[in-house]
């Protein structure tokens, strides 16, 4: 028998007042649906887009209150609830006009700050807010690219924030500031704002400078892309670009920073480390074997005690501090499915505990109280989108929060197995495979190649909306982790991190293993992808011109010499300039390799229909490659579908334009990739 209880009358009462809080200013319709259709009828393309009713749960440090971000149905717009777990009330901060909060975190237990973006394309400002008073929440920072850095937990009142463009002219990087969150003064001004004045850039200007009590030094040399502080919360590393060099500083007795003889093209940096001037890292490339997690001295340079390992992938995840201690418990990361280690004998035991609770399901420790037995975890599969639960240990009770998509129902998804294939040189890779309902080698299928972005990320096994729409359209969905995801680098030349014709060709060979199992028909295979995936999906089309039936680009990068001329322009504000310079090479001096990996200058190869997408205010791949694609596609007569589309960013942000560029995607494969006539289907060749 479990440890835990049935779920108690406070639990219950807690799902019903989020869910009313939610559905408060809900638009009447089909989005306001918070159950699953029937299962005799289709399940609607929204239900797949629709974004998730909760994301970043987290306690305040002694339990008693619940914060968390919540998409309120029908108006695509992230509000802040704020949750008293004892007296069962909410409250709620909204963005005010086009703004929404997009990140928030506690100080202490009374008050936290939170961010807020325009048109979910620019962060605008940094507020604050306390739990007695929520609605009267005040500006600390606006319109100088505030970012978080940490909060020191012996002065947790004035959070550490690096103030990426202050100024009211120059907008140049001020390096990072405490800020004073105890002074309530000001009003939020939107800057962006069409009546906006002189003076209105006077009064933020002014009332950011009254909440500034420190600022800190910045590195002398390079551009700074990241700082990180120690595990007490103070300001400690700083990382830059200089001249595409990669650099890690820190930071000593608090006003000088040095640099670390650490390498950073073959360390990755995970977070602080228990000591003064260490951090926890992964270094690539030592012994030839996974690279595991360790400490490292960065005033040295020299690695010392390994955290965790795994004898097939590098380390790729993080750690889990006890809140109290701040002592690392435990790991939670990534190899062909989610892992989670405990070094701690009391959380194996609460880990065990808590998954007999949930079978079939991964369960992950999300937060807990500093000062109580009080847990949230979050409970996913591959066919159940991520729930949230809270455990009390104390009176060994656990219960749902938030079933973060209860509209999804699991029994309607399509499992997501894990394919092992070998690239051309003869490396073991993973990819992850969805074949939908009746598949079999009688009844082989359709299938989509679909490509992670990145390219440093990897998908990862788990509930995937994309995989599962595609899948209820009747395709069979291939996810593989190329060369360059995270987990394998140990299994080649650091080089290979940016091949991206390897990349391509790793793609090729996952696709052809699962169109080798005969559950696939050969003649009906697409290649989909955002991003640098966009980018994989042009080259496949150009350097497989006979495997794919057509090809969806979305938001994609498809001419690196372009890409770097670019952002030659911001070279002195920004280190992607002299950084693909550095990795990539010059594009004058390498015009051949520029060309090999360019596939807008292969159009030519093209001989199958092309679906490309791109939002007009894209900051990370400018439209403009999409529109010289489209140039060339009709400069050599290729089939070609267009979806440009105003007010977007990356990717599609607004749920109207994520079912506008789905509905057209559908179309799209559904007239491409029909079942060839009898007569056009090529004859096997006896053996």
């Amino acid at each position: 028998m479990s440890i835990f209880g049935r779920l108690p009358l406070s639990c219950a009462a807690l799902v019903v007042a989020l869910l009313f809080t939610a559905r408060g200013a809900c638009a009447k319709g089909e989005l306001d649906r918070l159950t699953p259709v029937p299962s005799d009828q289709p399940i609607p393309i929204e239900d797949f887009l629709r974004p998730s009713l909760w994301t970043q749960p987290r306690l305040n440090p002694s339990g008693t209150y619940l914060a968390a971000l919540i998409e309120v149905p029908g108006s695509d717009k992230r509000q802040l609830l704020i949750y008293n777990l004892k007296e069962k009330k909410s409250n709620t901060i909204n963005g005010a006009g086009d703004l929404e909060v997009y990140y928030f975190k506690w100080l202490d237990d009374r008050r936290l700050v939170f961010f807020v973006s325009n048109q979910k394309l620019y962060g605008l400002g940094m507020l604050a807010a306390n739990v007695d008073r929520p609605s009267e929440n005040y500006p600390l920072l606006q319109n100088c690219g505030a970012v978080l850095v940490d909060v020191p937990r012996d002065h947790r009142e004035f959070p550490l924030v690096w103030l990426r463009s202050m100024g009211l002219d120059s907008f140049k990087d001020a390096g990072v500031s405490a800020i004073n969150s105890n002074l309530a003064t000001g009003e939020f001004i939107n800057l962006m704002g069409a009546t906006t004045t002189n003076s209105d850039f006077v009064r933020v200007y002014e009332n950011n400078q009254r909440h500034i009590i420190e600022t800190f030094p910045m590195p002398e040399k390079g551009i700074t892309y990241h700082y990180m502080g120690d595990r007490e919360g103070h300001l400690a590393f700083a990382f830059t670009s200089d001249q595409g060099q990669l650099t890690l500083y820190r930071l000593a007795a608090g006003k000088t920073w040095l640099p670390c003889p650490v390498d950073l093209e073959t360390t990755d940096i995970i977070g602080p480390g228990d000591k003064p001037d260490e951090v926890m890292a992964v270094v690539r490339g030592e012994t030839g074997r996974p690279s595991p997690l360790r400490f490292l001295n960065a005033a040295t340079g020299q690695p010392s005690d390994v955290i965790v390992g795994d004898k097939d992938y590098d380390f790729n995840g993080r750690v889990y501090r006890d809140p109290s201690t701040l002592a690392v418990m435990g790991a939670m990361y990534d190899r062909e499915g989610p892992r989670t280690l405990w070094f701690d004998e009391p959380y194996r035991i609460i880990q065990q505990a808590i998954d007999s609770l949930f079978p079939g399901q991964i369960v992950r420790i999300v937060d807990q109280s500093e000062k109580s037995p009080l847990f949230l975890v979050a409970s996913f599969s591959d066919r159940h989108p991520v729930s949230y639960h809270w455990v009390d240990m104390t009176t060994q009770k656990a219960g749902l929060i938030q079933n973060t998509r209860p509209w999804i129902d699991p029994a309607r998804m399509r499992p997501m197995q894990i394919m092992k294939y070998q690239t051309d040189d003869g490396r073991t890779l993973d990819a992850y495979v969805t074949l939908p309902q009746g598949t079999s080698r009688k009844h082989p299928v359709p299938l989509v190649v679909l490509p992670h972005g990145g390219p440093w990320v990897r998908d990862t096994w788990g509930y995937d909306s994309e995989a599962q729409l595609l899948a209820s359209w009747g395709y069979a969905v291939l996810q593989p982790n190329y060369r360059g995801s995270p987990g394998y680098d140990w299994m080649f030349p650091i080089d290979d991190q940016w091949n991206f014709v390897k990349m391509h060709d790793d793609v090729t060979a996952a696709a052809k293993k699962l169109i080798g199992t005969g559950f696939i028909d050969p003649t009906r295979v697409a290649i989909m992808g955002t991003s640098f995936g966009a980018y994989l999906a042009l080259s496949g089309v150009t350097r497989e011109p006979s495997m794919y039936r057509c090809a969806v680009a979305i938001s994609g990068v498809f001419d690196w010499a372009t890409v770097i001329k670019e952002n030659k322009y911001d070279q002195f504000d920004s280190p992607e300039y002299t950084r693909l310079l550095h990795v990539l090479g010059d594009p004058e001096k390498q015009a051949e390799k520029f060309a090999d990996i360019s596939p807008v200058r292969h159009v030519a190869n093209i001989k199958v229909p092309v679906f490309v997408a791109h939002g007009k205010e894209d900051r990370v791949a400018s439209v403009a490659e999409s529109e010289r694609l489209v140039s060339e596609l009709e400069k050599y007569h290729v089939t070609y579908e267009k979806l440009f589309v105003s007010g977007e960013g990356h990717g599609m942000s607004y749920f109207k334009d994520r079912v506008k560029l789905y509905t057209e995607i559908h179309a799209f494969l559904t007239k491409y990739m029909a079942p060839l006539p009898a007569a056009a289907v090529p004859t096997p060749t006896a053996r």
